[in-house]
C-alpha cells in the first residue's frame, strides 16, 4: 500500500504548503521592497532619513536575490526538483533577521521621527511565520546521507581565516559598544539607537557565534551536520551580500555614517564566505544510492 509520502520530499501536504509559502513569501518581499524607499516610498520607517540608504541596499537584495531563490525554490519544490532543497534552506535565517530589523528595529518611542510601517505588520508576520515553517521543513528534507572528505591542512587554513575575520568583525561592534558605554554615544547612535543595538546584539549574540559553531561542527561532526552547514552558509551568504549592498548604496550617496574600514572588512568576509561555501560543498559527497521507501508497503 502506498501513502502520500515519498522518500525525498516527505509528506505531500507539507510539500505543497511549503512550496506555496515560499512563492508567496518571495512575492511579499518584492511588494514590500517596491512600496518602500527603493521605489514608491509608501512605507515610511520610523527612523532617521539617512537610514533609508541601508534599506535601499537590502531591498535591492530582496528583489534580485532572496525573492528569486524563494520563488524558484517554491516552484521547484512543487514539482519535486532537487535544486529546491538547496535554495530554500538558504533563506530562513536571513528572513528572520530581516523581519526583526524591519519591525522592532525602529525608533518607536522617538517623537522626532514619523512612519507608518506598522500598517504592514501582518506582511512581516507572514514572512516570519513562513520562514519558521520553511526552516523546519527544509531541514527535514535536506540530504543527510553524505560523506565528507576534508583534508586537515585545508580545513586548518579555512578555519583560521574565517575565525580571524569573524573576530575582526566582532571587535568592530564591541569597540562601538564600549564607546557608547564610555561616552554615551557612537557613530550613528544618536540617529538610530534602537537599530544600533539590534544589529550589534544580533550579530554578537547570533551571527558571529553561528560562524564559530559552523567551524566547530566541520571538525567534530562533518558527516552528520551537512544540512546545518548549508543552512548556516545560506545565512552567511545572503547576509553578507545584503551588508555589502547597503555599504555600496551608502558610498554612492555619500552617507556620512559610511566607513571604508567597515566596507573593507565586509568585502573580505564576503570573499571568505563565498570561497568557504564552495570549499565546504565540494568536500561533501552525497550517497546517491536509491533507498527503499520505508513508507511504502
Amino acid at each position: 500500500m502506498h501513502t502520500n509520502r515519498d522518500s525525498t520530499f516527505g509528506n505531500t501536504f507539507e510539500r505543497i504548503i511549503a512550496s506555496l509559502l515560499a512563492i508567496t513569501t518571495g512575492i511579499t518581499l518584492i511588494y514590500l521592497a517596491i512600496e518602500g524607499p527603493l521605489f514608491h516610498h509608501h512605507i515610511r520607517y520610523k527612523t532617521a532619513e539617512i537610514i533609508n540608504n541601508q534599506l535601499i541596499g537590502q531591498d535591492i537584495v530582496n528583489i534580485f536575490l532572496l525573492s528569486p531563490m524563494l520563488i524558484i525554490g517554491g516552484v521547484g519544490l512543487f514539482f519535486k526538483k532537487q535544486i529546491s532543497r538547496y535554495l530554500l534552506i538558504m533563506t530562513p535565517l536571513y528572513l528572520i533577521y530581516y523581519v526583526l530589523s524591519y519591525t522592532i528595529g525602529w525608533e518607536w518611542s522617538a517623537s522626532k521621527y514619523t512612519g507608518n510601517s506598522e500598517l504592514y505588520t501582518y506582511h512581516f508576520l507572514f514572512i516570519l511565520i513562513s520562514s519558521l515553517v520553511l526552516l523546519l521543513y527544509s531541514l527535514s528534507i535536506f540530504p543527510k546521507n553524505v560523506q565528507s572528505n576534508f583534508k586537515r591542512k585545508g580545513l586548518v587554513l579555512y578555519s583560521f581565516l574565517f575565525s580571524f575575520f569573524l573576530l575582526i568583525f566582532a571587535s568592530m561592534w564591541i569597540q562601538e559598544i564600549q564607546e557608547v558605554m564610555s561616552t554615551g554615544t557612537a557613530r550613528a547612535y544618536d540617529l538610530a539607537p534602537a537599530a544600533f543595538w539590534l544589529v550589534r546584539i544580533f550579530d554578537l549574540g547570533f551571527s558571529i557565534p553561528l560562524g564559530f559553531i559552523s567551524v566547530y561542527l566541520l571538525w567534530t561532526r562533518p558527516n552528520t551536520t551537512y544540512p546545518i552547514q548549508f543552512m548556516f552558509y545560506g545565512f552567511f551568504l545572503t547576509m553578507i551580500v545584503a551588508v555589502n549592498a547597503m555599504g555600496l548604496v551608502m558610498l554612492l550617496k555619500n552617507d556620512p555614517t559610511f566607513l571604508m574600514r567597515d566596507m573593507i572588512v565586509f568585502l573580505m568576509l564576503a570573499l571568505i564566505v563565498f570561497v568557504g561555501f564552495v570549499y565546504v560543498v565540494r568536500h561533501y559527497e552525497e550517497n546517491r544510492l536509491v533507498q527503499k521507501d520505508k513508507y511504502n508497503g
